[in-house]
C-alpha cells in the first residue's frame, strides 16, 4: 500500500539526531505544512536522552570495531532508536507518519566518494511500526558530494528571517542565501568535539558557560597554527569529520603542552576568529546548537565579529533545531522533494537524499 502525503494538511514527523559532540539522542516531533508556497512547522514534543555509559563508548570508538561488530552495532543501535522513539511515542500519547532519523556519524570521506551513519532504518521500523526515512548523506556522497551540510534547507524554509544560521555543535557551520539565490552552507571549524575531548580528560562532559576556558589565557603561536591550517584556505563547498580533526586538530594542540585552561581559551578564541572570516558585518545571526550556551565563546565571537549580531533563541530552539530540521527531511523525502542541494554540498546536482523502510 502506498501512503499518500499531503503537506497542504500537515505532516507530522519524529526527528531523531546524534551529534558528533555524543551528548546523547535528541528526538523532536513537529508538524510541518505547506501552504501558498511556504512551509510552516510547530513544534509538538521534544526531549534528550542521554546515552548509556556503553553505547556511548561503543558510539565513540565503532571506527575500530571489526566489521561483525560494528555490523551488529549498526542493528543494535537502530534498535535501540527504535525503542527510544516508541517509549517517545507512550510517553506523549502520538504517532507521527513517519520518523527520520539522521543516525550516528562514523566515517565521513566524501573525497572517497564515502560517508556512514550507523542506526539501521529497518531496526527502527520494526520497533515502532512507522514508516522510517534514514541515510540522508549517501547519494550526495556518490553524486561527487560532501554528503554536508544537509540543515540548509530547513534554515531556508523554516528560519528565513536571519541573514545567517550558524550551528555550534561537534562542529560549526553556516548557511546564507548567496547573491545569485542559490543557498550557500559549509562547516567553519570544529567546536564541541575538540572543547568537549580536553574536558573529558577531567571527567566532566563539557565546559560549563565556557568556565574553564574563560579561566585561562590564549597562546598565540597555538591561535597562529591553528589559523593556519590548509582547511582554512579551502573554498566551499567543504565539511568536516572526525578524522580530519584527529589526523590534524589534536596533535597540533597537544604538541604545544600547554595547561587545559589555556588550551580550551585559545581554542574557543579560534572558533570565534573562523566564524568572524565568514559573516558579513550588520547581519542578524541565529545561534543554535549546545555551543550557544557556552557563554565564554560567545563572548569571543562577538568580540571577533562586532559589527554583527547573534542571537540566540529559545532553548528548544537552540536544543533541538538539528533534529527538527531532519524532521523536515524525511518530509521532504516523502514528498519527492530535493533535500540536499548541489550549491552547498557541491554534488553533481540536487538530489533527494534519504532510504525509505516501511514495515
Amino acid at each position: 500500500m502506498v501512503t499518500v502525503y499531503d503537506p497542504a494538511r500537515g505532516i507530522t514527523a519524529l526527528g531523531l539526531m546524534s551529534g558528533t559532540s555524543l551528548d546523547g539522542l535528541d528526538l523532536c516531533l513537529a508538524r510541518f505544512t505547506l501552504l501558498a508556497g511556504k512551509w510552516s512547522y510547530r513544534v509538538l514534543h521534544a526531549h534528550s536522552v542521554t546515552y548509556p555509559s556503553e553505547l556511548k563508548h561503543l558510539l565513540a570508538t565503532a571506527q575500530s570495531l571489526n566489521a561483525e561488530d560494528f555490523a551488529r552495532l549498526h542493528s543494535d543501535y537502530g534498535i535501540y532508536l527504535g525503542e527510544q522513539s516508541g517509549a517517545f511515542m507512550e510517553q506523549y500519547s502520538v504517532r507521527p507518519d513517519l520518523i527520520a532519523s539522521h543516525g550516528h556519524t562514523i566515517f565521513h570521506r566524501p573525497a572517497f566518494r564515502f560517508t556512514c551513519q550507523i542506526g539501521s532504518g529497518a531496526g527502527i521500523a520494526a520497533e515502532t511500526g512507522v514508516p522510517v526515512v534514514c541515510d540522508f548523506r549517501t547519494t550526495d556522497v556518490a553524486l561527487h558530494g560532501q554528503g554536508a551540510p544537509l540543515v540548509p534547507i530547513g534554515d531556508r524554509c523554516l528560519f528565513s528571517d536571519y541573514d545567517y544560521c550558524l550551528n555550534l555543535g561537534g562542529f560549526s557551520n553556516i548557511s546564507s542565501d548567496a547573491p545569485d539565490g542559490s543557498r550557500s552552507a559549509y562547516d567553519i571549524s570544529p567546536v564541541n568535539y575538540v572543547l568537549n575531548h580536553y574536558m573529558r580528560r577531567t571527567g566532566k562532559e563539557y565546559d560549563r558557560d565556557g568556565l574553564t576556558a574563560r579561566s585561562g589565557n590564549v597562546h598565540e603561536t597555538l591561535l597562529d597554527a591553528l589559523n593556519n591550517l590548509p582547511f582554512y584556505r579551502q573554498s566551499g563547498p567543504k565539511s568536516l569529520g572526525r578524522e580530519w580533526v584527529e589526523e590534524e586538530v589534536l596533535p597540533l594542540t597537544d604538541s604545544f603542552g600547554l595547561s587545559l585552561e589555556d588550551t580550551l581559551c585559545t581554542f574557543c578564541e579560534h572558533v570565534a576568529v573562523q566564524i568572524a572570516h565568514n559573516v558579513r558585518p550588520g547581519s542578524k545571526i541565529l545561534v543554535t546548537g549546545g555551543g550557544a550556551f557556552n557563554i565564554f565563546l560567545l563572548e569571543r565571537m562577538a568580540a571577533a565579529a562586532p559589527q554583527v549580531t547573534y542571537q540566540v533563541p529559545d532553548k528548544l530552539t537552540v536544543n533541538f533545531k538539528e533534529a527538527l530540521v531532519f524532521a523536515f527531511l524525511g518530509v521532504l523525502y516523502v514528498c519527492d522533494i530535493p533535500s540536499c542541494l548541489s550549491s552547498v554540498t557541491g554534488s553533481m546536482r540536487d538530489n533527494i537524499g534519504g532510504a525509505l523502510y516501511k514495515c
